[in-house]
């Protein structure tokens, strides 16, 4: 169940997009591998997807949208998990070899096919209802900063602080189920730096020396990284006379955020002169990025974002999902900046750094 609308391939990305473009940042397999064994590495990323299963079972088995929840739950885990365990057998099974937009594919498919479109509403209105009580403090917060160079910081701190709120990976539910999580105390309990890629400060400059027109943010999830994380920083944006898109999924997919989520959030957010905290937002676009997946191939992107994307001079990938374990490397025509904390120990591995270290990356074209 994809999105029906015609996809097309994001503007910014450099051309012929076979040859420049590859969404996923983690090769599971290179060309002198066997075709017909699994890697070392496409082993320890299906036995991740494997060991979420309960987890999203147990959301499953909750979902009193769904008739004989309990039943279909339980066939979901069990079909998986073969899916699984066959491309273990032989990565060229299921449409592999795989990789971490294949294997987030097919979770959704058989969620979907069982009649599951949403298993994480319950939690998603939860958190959001909390954040944005929690949105008018932290922005009160963040604009007492006079300095401009530590506010932008404290806003990229944000970010990583409300990106912890994510229930795809498996150590974070387990936290996340037992004590919640405070926005606040994340912020100051971020790893120290230098984070595993930190460009925090060529960012800041390059802010500070010059601001870009337009924006388009490729957002995460719900609750606190959309509402205090996200938010905030776009608010700051605008403030400074930017443009701003943000692109939110199609379909609900994990903890996401999805546009019609998003403009419901801001609906409540804003105030009566229908500003965000005392800052116009007409120049705030809230687009469908046409994705259904934690992960996103810019490759394939709606019609509307591919339009509304044509003139912008920044692209920013907030989240694991959508900034690290996709598009880390990925070049464009105009300046990026890809953000987002490091939640799975096997990409941690991967970048050489710590689990929960933060990544910024900061490419500036030379116009």
């Amino acid at each position: 169940m994809e999105s029906d609308s015609v996809m097309v391939a994001l503007p910014l990305l450099p051309i012929p997009i076979e040859s420049n473009y590859r969404a996923c940042t983690i090769p599971y397999r290179f060309p002198s591998d066997n075709p017909k064994k699994a890697t070392p590495t496409e082993i320890s990323w299906i036995d991740l997807f494997l060991n979420s299963i309960p987890s999203f079972k147990e959301r499953a088995e909750s979902d009193t949208s769904v008739p004989d929840a309990p039943v279909r739950a339980e066939k979901f885990a069990q079909r998986y998990a073969e899916i699984l365990e066959d491309l273990k057998k032989d990565p060229e099974s299921h449409g592999g070899p795989p990789d971490c937009i294949l294997l987030c594919r097919i979770r959704e498919l058989i969620l979907r096919e069982l009649g599951f479109r949403d298993i994480f509403k319950k939690v998603k209105d939860e958190e959001n209802a909390k954040a944005i009580s929690l949105f008018p403090e932290v922005v009160r917060l963040s604009d007492a900063i006079e300095d401009e160079g530590k506010r932008i910081e404290n806003l990229v701190r944000g970010i990583f602080a409300g990106n912890i709120f994510d229930l795809g990976s498996a150590q974070l539910a387990e936290v996340f189920s037992k004590d919640g999580m405070s926005f606040l105390a994340s912020c100051q309990n971020l790893v120290p730096r230098p984070w595993v890629i930190d460009d925090l400060d060529n960012f800041q400059a390059r802010w500070l020396k010059k601001t870009w027109k337009k924006a388009v943010i490729f957002v995460d999830n719900s609750g606190a990284d959309i509402i205090l994380g996200i938010l905030p920083f776009a608010r700051e944006m605008l403030r400074q006379g930017m443009q701003v898109v943000l692109a939110a999924n199609e379909l609900p997919s994990i903890n996401d955020v999805t546009y019609t989520e998003l403009a419901e959030i801001l609906s409540k957010l804003k105030d009566e002169n229908g500003q965000l905290m005392g800052v116009d937002i007409s120049n705030l676009l809230i687009a469908n990025s046409g994705n259904d997946l934690p992960v996103i191939d810019l490759a394939r992107v709606s019609q509307e974002v591919a339009y509304l994307a044509t003139d912008a001079d920044l692209v920013i990938l907030e989240g694991m999902g959508r900034g690290i374990e996709t598009n880390l490397y990925a070049q464009f025509k105009c300046d990026s900046l890809k953000i987002g904390m490091v939640k799975h120990p096997e990409v941690a591995q991967f970048l050489g750094g710590r689990l929960y270290d933060c990544v910024i990356k900061y490419n500036e074209v030379q116009s």
